[in-house]
């Protein structure tokens, strides 16, 4: 039996965290032999970032999960894991023990390795005395030079627990022969305090509560996130595939942009608290070591490859973004001409993505949180175009840079995913803002929330926004998800939603179906 405990001894943890995770009471703690009483696995089990020879399996050790510590006892406690190639584990191919710590909140991350490529793996953990986890299902990534015939992705993500049920999240458990689900972001909501019934930002109602106020400190986000994963369907979605989970406003507050709030706050006070909701990301994703937060922030930014098929780059664009435009546009007027704050990504991260477009393989996704196609939102009587602040049209000079650095690659392979705006957006980005029918540089794919903004409502003037928008091939204000069906010649977009989100019981239906080939900039109906 091989012993893991993540690689952390205390030492490194601390000069690792730059003394974050003194808050948490790090001190020279006993491991726990004794039986901890309760099912510690109430968070239920995770896996993640899927490489050719393995990928990370998580849990949090939490029989209270709401309570302090969330039911644990303040010292170290071993927890065993098992990876096996059937799901009765007659087949154990690796196991070991790792430490789940009280500095880290008895999260336990794995980086699993020595296992094949493009299999399918079951996975649980144990502690002795106490309950078994419950068995998690995960895919191996195919090897480098391998071309699969196939890789399916979901794409998710705004899930506000207070104006709606997480049904999307079970039918999305339920699709067959997941390689991946790309977490696009807003995993928890930072506000709080909203009583039943009345409305939230975005007017939707309020039809579960958070449990205590806005969020700030590190036990706040803590406890956010062990009410989020107690909700049995997004337990039901982490089980069945491995994700890759990014992170966009929501989990540290509402349009943050590097180190400026929404609210002004001082930005060393707010780098605190932005270090807090990281360091709780973090326990509560399957991310791996190379994602463990410092005080200055968080590498969130990654690759993950599909063999020849796919590279799949994950993008942060919060950590790195100046402001946005007209301080979000609460500075009036702000005409397009001002829409030109100056990075999203950060010269780093632009430089990292550049690097990796120009590789060979048959396509790239694009993995990030903001719409990035130019979207006029205007009516048919507006004086003047209407484009967001905290998207990509807020940052019209990073946009330009990112259509030349795909054209400077000579690609018409690039696919991006993107969330956030709460509404399924299927379409093309412009080489030039200016000729919306012009020559495109990439395929966007926006998928819908979860449950925030409930259950949605007939878009105003939808034709026109079409027409007006002539890249745009749809746009509809229902929740659910969107499924990538990739295979070398074809891409397929499958448009799912749910018939409503404020009662639990959503119904799934197909929406709509689109399809894109490797050699053309262009999205077609199915």
């Amino acid at each position: 039996m091989t012993l893991q405990t993540d690689g952390l001894d205390r030492r490194t943890l601390l000069r690792s965290t730059g003394g974050l995770l003194l808050a948490s009471g790090i001190g020279s703690f006993p491991l726990w032999a004794a039986p901890l009483g309760a099912n510690p696995f109430m968070l239920g089990v995770a896996s993640g970032d899927p490489w050719p020879d393995g990928f990370v399996i998580w849990t949090r050790l939490a029989p209270r999960p709401l309570d302090e510590h969330g039911g644990m006892p303040t010292a170290a406690v071993p927890v065993r894991w098992e990876v096996s190639e059937d799901e009765r584990f007659s087949r154990v191919v690796r196991k070991g023990e790792a430490i789940a710590r009280p500095e880290l909140a008895h999260a336990v991350h794995v980086e699993v390795d020595g296992l094949l490529p493009h299999r399918t793996y079951w996975y649980r953990f144990s502690i002795a005395g106490t309950d078994v986890s419950p068995v998690g299902r995960a895919r191996t990534a195919p090897a480098p030079g391998d071309l699969p015939d196939r890789v399916r992705i979901g794409v998710a993500g705004c899930q506000h627990y207070e104006t709606g049920y997480f049904d999307a999240w079970r039918h999305l458990s339920a699709e067959p022969d997941l390689d991946l689900i790309f977490h696009y972001g807003d995993y928890i909501y930072e506000g709080g305090g909203r009583s039943l019934g009345e409305p939230s930002p975005g007017a939707a109602k309020v039809v579960r509560q958070h449990v205590g106020g806005e969020i700030y400190s590190l036990d706040d986000y803590r406890r956010r996130y062990a009410l989020y994963k107690c909700d049995p369907q997004l337990q039901a979605a982490h089980a069945a595939c491995a994700f890759a989970a990014s992170f966009d406003d929501h989990e540290v507050d509402n349009n943050w942009a590097g180190v400026i709030d929404q609210d002004g706050t001082d930005p060393g006070l707010f780098m605190l608290r932005r270090a807090a909701a990281f360091q709780a990301w973090y326990e509560h994703m399957p991310v791996r070591r190379a994602q463990l937060p410092t005080l200055s922030g968080v590498t969130a930014y990654r690759r993950l490859d599909y063999g020849r098929l796919l590279r799949v780059h994950v993008l942060d664009t919060r950590s790195h973004r100046s402001d946005q435009p007209c301080n979000d546009g609460k500075i009036k007027a702000c005409p397009p001409e001002a829409h030109v704050s100056s990075t999203l990504l950060g010269a780093v991260q632009e430089q990292w993505l550049d690097e990796g477009l120009g590789h060979g393989r048959a396509w790239n996704l694009l993995a990030q949180q903001i719409l990035v196609m130019p979207y006029d939102r205007s009516g048919p009587n507006a004086p003047a175009p209407d484009f967001a602040f905290d998207d990509w049209d807020g940052y019209r000079p990073a946009r330009a840079r990112l259509v030349e650095s795909i054209r400077r690659h000579d690609l018409s392979n690039v696919v991006i995913a993107s969330g956030d705006y709460h509404r399924h957006f299927v379409g093309t980005v412009p080489e030039r803002d200016d000729a919306l029918d012009g020559r495109m540089a990439a395929i966007e794919f926006l998928a819908t929330s979860i449950s925030s903004n409930g259950n949605g409502r007939p878009i105003p003037d939808v034709d026109y926004q079409l027409s007006n928008n002539p890249h745009l091939k749809l746009i509809t204000d229902q929740r659910g998800y969107q499924l990538f069906d990739i295979t070398p010649k074809l891409w397929r977009t499958d448009v799912k939603v749910v018939d409503q989100v404020e009662r639990s019981g959503g119904k799934l239906s197909m929406l709509a179906s689109f399809v894109a080939t490797p050699d053309r900039v262009a999205v077609e109906r199915a």
